[in-house]
């Protein structure tokens, strides 16, 4: 349950964390001068704003917390603006302006960073958590690039999420506007203690069909596919709740009758787990503890999805370029396949279609160091890769009309703008920007 508090003026629904290893001064040392800092997960800078920073703040901050049934970027903005202005009754009249008027995601952007402006001069720090409730999707990354584009000097917005999507938060880190915090702990040392005695092994694939091993041998037969299903979903949901999983699941049913065929189907998933480890024991997938369904400590997973965030968060802050390459190319090889592909799940489709842009992100970041080093052709072949994956993403096809134009190859530029034109009229009933078309217009007049 969370509490307000009022302190010098500002308001704040109090969770109850344990401060670690963290202190206010290194979070404001390593966020100087960030428009955004994205707050891995489970780091413990988290905590830090939950307690410490809460209680002992001498500069502004501001937290919201998205509930669950908040699911698009319109339900929180009128959350947060219905719960400050509750004690800030002068906060947010270029938003609600916006809201009231159903404005786009740019205008929705502007007006929300003229509203941080205009509450302090001050420097003032906004926490976002549960950002993983909404759709990350373009409306979205209309949003934050707004917000970011019109944020003033003295005003910051901290994001955390059990599931950080990497556009536009690649870029943003590139350009120096955004900040990653966190990333030096994988999440796997939060949910396994090193033991004398060696642990059965669990190895999961869920790029391409999705199969499992335990110690090498593997699971065929899974009695239906709702154990299966469950399967995957605990292993890409490493912190879950029991409302989380029924809301998946079962939305249909009474919490009881749900409880039934949950326990029923992770007792299937045990057994199937179990019967290939010859020692007689129960080897469960999950263990419950704080509210939360987390991974067992009778197991050692391995899991290619979990390995490929890894990769690409740790591309996201390498210290150099050939660091940042091979991280890169990891990562891509990782990625095999779509995810779950033969599962059509909403969970999946979504979790799909995010594995998918940061693949794609994967791609375009490799496009850029090779077209920073004058190597166009294979600049070429990771942009045309990664527009197979997002073939919205006008800004690539720039790229790949610039490219073209510098090799010479005009007709295959004026194709490739041909295609884009086709793709935003199909689809979003657009024409392509006035920077596209500019580019189009040079190339023409060659």
């Amino acid at each position: 349950m969370g509490t307000t508090a009022v302190m010098e003026g500002w308001s704040f629904r109090m969770l109850v964390h344990q401060v670690t290893n963290v202190s206010v001064e290194s979070f404001r040392q390593r966020s100087e001068g960030k428009k955004i800092v994205l707050l891995y997960p489970w780091t413990s800078y988290r905590n830090l704003f939950l307690t410490h920073f809460l209680s002992n703040a001498k500069e502004g901050f501001l937290y919201y917390r998205i509930s669950e049934q908040q699911k698009t970027l319109v339900d929180w903005l009128g959350g947060l603006l219905e719960e400050f202005k509750a004690v800030l009754p002068n906060f947010g009249p270029n938003l609600q302006q916006a809201l009231d008027d159903r404005s786009n995601p740019t205008r929705l952007g502007e007006a929300f960073a003229a509203d941080l402006a205009a509450f302090s001069d001050k420097p003032t720090t906004l926490f976002i958590d549960e950002l993983d409730r909404i759709g990350m999707d373009a409306d979205f990354n209309q949003f934050i690039k707004a917000v970011v584009g019109a944020m003033p000097p003295n005003a910051q917005i901290a994001f955390s999420s059990r599931l950080l999507m990497y556009q536009p938060w690649y870029d943003m880190v590139a350009r120096g506007d955004a900040v990653v915090l966190g990333t030096e702990q994988r999440r796997d040392d939060l949910m396994f203690t090193v033991e004398n005695m060696p642990k059965p092994q669990l190895e999961v694939y869920a790029f391409g069909r999705g199969h499992a091993l335990v110690n090498g041998q593997p699971i065929t037969n899974w009695d239906g596919a709702l154990p299966r299903n469950l399967f995957f979903f605990f292993m890409d949901h490493p912190l879950v709740t029991r409302d989380e999983i029924f809301e998946t699941f079962w939305p249909e049913l009474s919490v009881k009758e749900a409880t039934n065929v949950f326990h029923v189907t992770k007792r299937k998933i045990t057994e199937r787990i179990s019967m290939k480890i010859p020692d007689g024991g129960n080897h469960e997938l999950t263990q419950y503890n704080s509210g939360f369904y987390m991974p067992s400590e009778k197991l050692v997973r391995h899991y290619d999805v979990g390995d490929f965030q890894d990769t690409v968060e740790k591309a996201l802050v390498a210290n150099s370029e050939r660091e940042e390459m091979a991280l890169l190319n990891r990562a891509i090889d990782v990625y095999r396949a779509p995810f779950l592909q033969t599962v059509e799940m909403p969970w999946v489709q979504q979790r799909r279609d995010t594995l998918r842009q940061l693949y794609a992100q994967a791609l375009i970041q490799m496009g850029r160091i090779y077209a920073k080093r004058g190597d166009e052709n294979r600049s070429l072949g990771f942009y045309t890769r990664a527009l197979k994956e997002t073939p919205e993403r006008e800004d690539i096809h720039r790229q790949v009309m610039t490219i073209y134009f510098k090799m010479n190859l005009i007709d295959d530029a004026k194709m490739q703008y041909r295609r884009l034109k086709q793709i935003l009229n199909d689809k979003f009933g657009i024409d392509p920007s006035r920077e596209t078309q500019e580019l189009m217009g040079m190339i023409e007049g060659r």
